[in-house]
């Protein structure tokens, strides 16, 4: 009895058992009950009352919210009434006060009529609620969570006139907070009610409100909501209650990044602020998928001048303008069109801007493309770093840091053996500058330019179906965030010529991956949409590795980022090498790979 509808049902019980005890009286007797039984009826009347009541706590049905009864109530209803029926003969027997048998059948008929349809009442008001909210458009949500922030989202998906949300349910694992209302809607259990109350309550998405959850707590939860078949969104766990306010517009999807098992990345805000502060910057590729967040979280470290250096130029113009509309004059961002491959370009610009800091970022990046263009990627991976190291040297800047990737370690395609031979140009550059030259080696980050997260979700869109290569290849993920984050305390941490190896986690099987992102979306993997198998592609690998050698890795102070012990070699000679194929015919495929091969013992082709 634990809210003000169970009071009103306990008294209409009440008054309920005794009308059916006493309608069936009249329709055993044709309106002509026997003055005989005149002074049993009393206490028949006690005995129902009190009996009932007490059968129907047991039974649970006063403390149960049957605004939202399903036919596991409907069950209980018909159990409790049965049972009350029988206990009540047993005790008019026994006390020598029986009525013909079928005055209890007929009363137990009424009284599983008459309790029952008082409980569904709510339930059919609250589904004609629902069709009236179909039809304009109201998305019925669950909402993980009953704390502050929970509060402040339902009280505005309520007084938002615009808001598509209609919140129904809330869950929340705090026993206190069960069978309890907020801002009117009812908290009615823990985590392991949401299936249930999911299909009962025709739940559309769910909305996890609780930014303080940890990442192992909000995965177990994913992972139970993915079961209901519901699209599931999220507040952003960094999301802060600025002035008591929850805007509708926080609410995100629940995207691959919540599923990745890893903690939360800590920076030494002060080391990176100490050496970008003040700083000429130059990021290369600045508008693609890392250069881009490369740039926008160096601009909120205050540095002197920022330089945006791309070829492409649609995505440098809209990362200007959004840098700028967030910094108005505090920025001084420059974009700059241009090629690493034109050195007469890169010449001017450093001249001219005298960049202390240089980010390389810029390289062709897809696989399978460059297996195809091999000359190509020489180009722009080998030579475009060996020019741009090279006025990074003459021009006397501070720190050089080379994006790579782990395609680099044991190189099965054109792309990561060019990237290899990038690392080995940096370790040369460093040997011979005053600049400090260092790589750092990671591996996919999720929805940059080539991941196949942004593939697979267009092939969602589209109906499916999701094309896998094989169902054993794995990858390493880390969010583009999480990745620019730690090379940026790289580059804080650098002394020169180190290879610094990101931490990222555990490998990833590409078909959990879609299975996950499909689920997520609210559809189901292999009915609604179709997983197809095509086979690796030209230059890929079933693992991917991000160390040269197993011989071990040097530890830094900070525990996410590591440094392998690179091999001695002959860097003289290596470089040699390179620049003998400098000005040879790059158009002539079998020359290129060669030279590849030579450059890269463990680079094994697979063309």
């Amino acid at each position: 009895m634990k809210n003000l509808n169970n009071r009103v049902c306990l008294l209409t019980d009440c008054l309920f058992v005794n009308m059916a005890l006493f309608i069936g009286l009249m329709i055993r007797f044709d309106a002509n009950i026997p003055e005989a039984l005149f002074g049993i009826v009393p206490l028949n009347f006690i005995i129902t009352t009190l009996i009932s009541l007490l059968v129907f706590n047991i039974f649970g049905m006063y403390s149960m919210l049957w605004s939202y009864a399903s036919v596991e109530e409907l069950v209980k209803i018909f159990l409790a009434t049965l049972t009350s029926t029988v206990v009540q003969f047993l005790l008019a027997a026994y006390f020598n006060v029986l009525f013909p048998v079928s005055v209890y059948i007929i009363g137990w008929t009424i009284t599983f009529y008459l309790v029952g349809g008082v409980r569904f009442i709510g339930r059919i008001t609250k589904s004609i609620s629902i069709r009236t909210r179909k039809s304009i458009h109201k998305k019925r949500i669950m909402i993980i969570g009953a704390g502050e922030a929970a509060s402040l989202l339902i009280k505005e998906m309520k007084n938002n006139k615009r808001s598509t949300y209609e919140p129904v349910v809330a869950i929340d694992d705090d026993h206190q907070k069960h069978h309890t209302h907020i801002n009117g809607v009812p908290v009615i259990g823990g985590r392991e009610k949401i299936i249930k109350t999911a299909m009962d309550m025709s739940v559309e998405e769910i909305v996890l409100a609780i930014p303080s959850i940890t990442r192992k707590e909000t995965l177990e939860i994913i992972d139970i909501c993915q079961k209901t078949g519901c699209k599931l969104k999220v507040l952003p766990s960094v999301y802060s209650l600025v002035n008591g306010e929850v805007s509708i517009k926080e609410i995100r999807d629940v995207t691959v990044e919540n599923l990745l098992q890893r903690d939360e990345i800590s920076l030494s805000i002060e080391e990176i602020s100490g050496y970008l502060k003040g700083e000429t910057i130059l990021v290369t590729g600045g508008g693609g998928s890392i250069g881009s967040e490369l740039c926008r979280q160096i601009a909120s470290y205050e540095p002197k001048s920022l330089l945006v250096f791309d070829i492409y130029e649609n995505n440098a113009y809209e990362l200007q303008n959004e840098l700028l509309q967030k910094y108005n004059d505090q920025l001084d961002i420059k974009v700059i069109i241009g090629s690493i491959r034109d050195k007469k370009r890169l010449d001017h610009v450093f001249s001219k801007y005298k960049p202390t800091i240089v980010f390389h970022a810029a390289a062709h990046k897809h696989v399978p493309l460059m297996e195809f263009s091999p000359q190509e990627a020489v180009k722009n991976n080998v030579f475009g770093t060996l020019n741009l190291a090279e006025y990074a040297h003459q021009y006397n800047c501070k720190k050089f840091v080379l994006i790579s990737t782990d395609k680099a370690v044991n190189p099965t395609s054109i792309m990561g053996a060019t990237k290899r031979i990038a690392e080995l140009i940096i370790q040369y550059m460093n040997s011979i500058s005053k600049t400090k030259f260092s790589a750092v080696r990671f591996g996919n980050v999720l929805d940059s330019n080539g991941s196949v997260i942004p593939l697979f979700k267009k092939q969602i869109e589209y109906g499916g179906p999701i094309t896998i290569t094989h169902p054993e290849v794995t990858r390493y993920f880390m969010t583009i965030p999480e990745a620019v984050s730690l090379v940026i305390q790289s580059g804080a941490m650098m002394d020169g010529g180190e290879i610094f190896i990101l931490d990222m986690g555990k490998p990833v099987k590409i078909i959990n991956l879609a299975r996950s992102l499909i689920s997520l979306s609210g559809l189901k993997p292999d009915i609604d949409i179709e997983i197809k198998y095509v086979g690796l592609r030209p230059g890929e690998k079933l693992y991917e590795e991000l160390l040269i050698s197993e011989d071990g890795v040097l530890i830094t102070k900070n525990d996410k980022i590591f440094i392998e012990k690179s091999k001695l070699i002959d860097f003289d000679k290596y470089m040699q090498e390179i620049k003998k194929f400098e000005f040879e015919n790059l158009e002539d495929t079998e020359k290129v790979i060669s030279f590849i091969k030579e450059l890269v013992p463990t680079y094994q082709n697979n063309l």
